[in-house]
């Protein structure tokens, strides 16, 4: 009964994947890019989306993984919600700066 458990948990989290990876700025960010020297527009934009991947990436991630753990250690409804709430803000944080490079990073540190 634990595994049919775990396998809807990964084919829930695998259907709600695409519409949270669709990635678009929002209007701080567009303004962002439209401040930036001309030159470097592509670049910021791209490391924008680029960085909100990522952290969209590591929330979901994390919630799966925080989930998945909180269902295999035999948790509660609530336990297992709040370990997949836990790993969702771990992934968060994880994946902001895990989700642009070194190059990124200097375009995005030049271009505030």
């Amino acid at each position: 009964m634990k595994m049919a458990k775990i396998c809807a948990a990964v084919v829930g989290v695998s259907l709600m994947a695409g519409p949270v990876m669709a990635a678009s700025l929002n209007s701080k960010d567009r303004a962002r890019v439209a401040r930036a020297a001309p030159r470097d527009r592509d670049d910021v934009r791209y490391c924008l989306l680029q960085g909100k991947k990522g952290r969209d990436k590591g929330t979901l991630i994390g919630a799966a993984g925080g989930a998945g753990v909180g269902a295999i250690a035999g948790g509660s409804l609530g336990e297992t919600l709040l370990a997949g709430a836990a790993g969702a803000v771990a992934g968060r944080v994880i994946g902001k700066s895990e989700g642009t490079n070194s190059v990124c990073d200097r375009v995005l540190a030049r271009n505030r």
